[in-house]
């Protein structure tokens, strides 16, 4: 694989309204660490020379330093976030060395990211020009409209995960664009400057943390996670 210079967004700035507590989700202990101190190593660890960025609410940057003196952490830079996680992608793209070749940008509570996952989604970035994790559902789906509803083929579906690993050229071309409501992750903002996204194998255990029962899950595989390799 070619040598190529590697930024990292970690956007972190949600407020965990959905489980409650006096601090958001990112900051919650889970196997001994914080949950973004957890995500914010594995990066590191499968992208050693990769430069990181998270990006936080304003209001929470002091207090997450704080909490890091508690903690062995990887050496990140942090910046503030914006109202909507566009305008916070966009901040973190925005602190990012121009140098980079590659940009990953990765949903702070998503604390279960494997190294693997990780650069296998680079690996396409560099070869394809974007990896977007994606895994088949195993549920059954149906569409709802005013007439009642309608079993949709699942086989046609994918979950999408992150990170989203693209050129860095193509993801800061898109993000000059303005905010668009329909904006539902990195890759549909991407796709609405005209540039297509390429799929690669996400993993069942890359959850978002996002409900009280996710904790639980969470604690689960981090009792037997790692054991993987590094770029």
């Amino acid at each position: 694989m070619e040598k190529i210079n590697i930024g990292v967004v970690i956007v972190a700035g949600g407020s965990g309204t959905r489980i409650g507590g006096p601090v958001p989700k990112q900051f919650r202990i889970i196997g001994g660490e914080p949950i973004l101190a957890h995500t914010i190593n594995t990066f590191a660890e499968a992208l050693p020379a990769a430069e990181i960025v998270v990006v936080l609410p304003e209001e929470y940057i002091a207090f997450w330093k704080n909490l890091t003196a508690r903690f062995e952490v990887a050496t990140h830079r942090c910046v503030a976030g914006g109202s909507e996680r566009f305008h916070s992608v966009k901040a973190g793209i925005e602190a990012l060395g121009e140098d980079r070749g590659v940009i990953a940008v990765h949903d702070g509570v998503r604390a279960l990211v494997s190294k693997k996952l990780i650069i296998r989604a680079v690996q396409s970035a560099i070869e394809c020009g974007s990896g977007i994790p994606a895994i088949a559902p195993v549920d059954s789906f149906r569409v709802v409209t005013d007439e009642g509803s309608r079993p949709i083929d699942r086989s046609t579906l994918r979950i999408i995960q992150t990170p989203q690993v693209f050129n860095a050229e193509i993801l800061r071309h898109a993000y000059r664009t303005e905010y668009n409501a329909s904006f539902t992750d990195d890759a549909s903002v991407v796709e609405h400057s005209g540039v297509k996204v390429t799929l690669c194998e996400g993993e069942r255990s890359n959850i978002k943390i996002t409900t009280v029962e996710d904790f639980a899950i969470a604690e689960a595989f981090l009792a037997e996670r790692d054991g993987e390799f590094q770029l």
